[in-house]
């Protein structure tokens, strides 16, 4: 399968509520997350105004469909990655790191001090699949005190405190 990665354009916009859906069904394999699948997902003017203001790839098929999304915020001399979303029917199929990578390239060019995000710890397709890449399990002591608050909004919405954590890949 033949994959361009590109950055995402308004005409997008529309198209990337229902991968972030599709990629959330994901959740019901675990029984305790399963509620996390019929959330509300970020809409499409959402979406939109992202677009204009941060940093947002799409992995995109021949055919014009897309099959995924990674979007990041440039904080300080970092990038954060808020979401990478990947159609359920394109899981596993490497376009996951395929977005994680253009973004960690993408981070090297621009001289970023490194990348950080916040995650599961335990489910296969969060921190155990950034670890495979470089990315570091910060301590809650490492933990700066813009990633602590996004963890602390993070379990006000009702994620499980103990299954979060923050990660980070240093690249300079």
């Amino acid at each position: 399968m033949t994959i361009t990665l590109r950055r995402t354009q308004p005409v997008d916009a529309n198209a990337l509520p229902a991968i972030e859906r599709s990629a959330a069904a994901l959740f019901r394999t675990d029984p305790s997350l399963a509620w996390l699948a019929d959330t509300p997902v970020t809409d499409a003017r959402q979406h939109l105004h992202a677009i204009e203001t941060q940093d947002i790839w799409v992995a995109e098929l021949p055919e014009g469909v897309l099959a995924g999304f990674l979007s990041a915020e440039q904080v300080d001399n970092q990038l954060h990655i808020q979401e990478l979303s990947v159609s359920q029917h394109f899981q596993g199929q490497g376009i996951g790191r395929k977005l994680l990578l253009a973004a960690i390239e993408y981070s090297r060019e621009r001289e970023l001090d490194g990348l950080t995000l916040t995650t599961f710890r335990d489910l296969p397709w969060n921190a155990p699949f950034y670890q495979r890449w470089g990315f570091e399990t910060l301590s809650p002591n490492e933990t700066s005190p813009r990633l602590l608050a996004i963890l602390r909004k993070e379990i006000d919405h009702g994620l499980p405190e103990e299954r979060r954590c923050a990660m980070w890949l240093r690249l300079l």
